[in-house]
């Protein structure tokens, strides 16, 4: 193993246990490492953002394509600098206007075009016994949960009587949904724990030991 697998190895070994050293309490340690990875972040995707929409999308479309109407945007962008100014502060709403607006709009249409209308096109499309009396029996349960969630959401009308019913059913579903994300987040960052702790144990101890045998 050569000496900069060897650098590279104990710096991955320092950056691991010094964030996982706030379990114990903030320290030094953690907070170099902590703005090491915002610098690191804020570095990358300023990087990103200038090759990937401003050079892409804008300078090299306006002087290799003609498209000088995209000026228009990147005044807009510019505009939005002036939150750094007290006094100025007050130009960046044009911008934020636009881009809200403009935002609202499109994933308006997006989201149910995407989204709301092929799922209540999919949970009615599995109401039948095609695929057996388990799959409609399930099918029955999701449109029975979508049903009493929305209705939960309906504030309207007091829930009481059979809408209170329908409603305190909707909270039942919500709480599992709750769950399940809940457990997947866990999961997920076990495995994360998990990939960490295996290259301190494999990596970084390894390669102490190939040191010194």
């Amino acid at each position: 193993m050569s000496l900069i697998e060897y650098t590279q190895i104990w710096l991955e070994a320092f950056v691991t246990l010094s964030l996982f050293s706030f379990l114990y309490k903030d320290n030094p340690c953690y907070k170099i490492t902590e703005h090491v990875f915002a610098g690191l972040s804020a570095g990358y995707y300023f990087g990103l953002i200038w090759h990937a929409v401003i050079l892409q999308q804008m300078i090299d479309p306006m002087f290799d394509n003609g498209k000088w109407w995209l000026f228009i945007p990147g005044i807009l962008g510019v505009l939005m600098f002036s939150r750094f100014s007290q006094k100025y502060s007050w130009i960046s709403r044009l911008s934020l206007a636009f881009v809200m607006g403009n935002t609202a709009g499109i994933f308006l249409l997006s989201e149910l075009h995407g989204k709301v209308l092929p799922q209540m096109q999919s949970t009615m499309l599995s109401l039948g016994f095609e695929n057996g009396l388990g799959s409609f029996v399930l099918a029955v349960i999701v449109v029975a949960g979508v049903i009493s969630t929305l209705t939960y959401f309906y504030f309207s009308r007091e829930h009481k009587g059979l809408l209170g019913g329908v409603a305190r059913v909707g909270i039942w579903f919500i709480m599992i949904s709750f769950g399940a994300h809940f457990g997947y987040t866990v999961m997920a960052r076990i495995s994360l724990l998990i990939g960490r702790v295996q290259f301190l144990y494999f990596d970084w101890i390894g390669s102490i030991i190939n040191l010194f045998s």
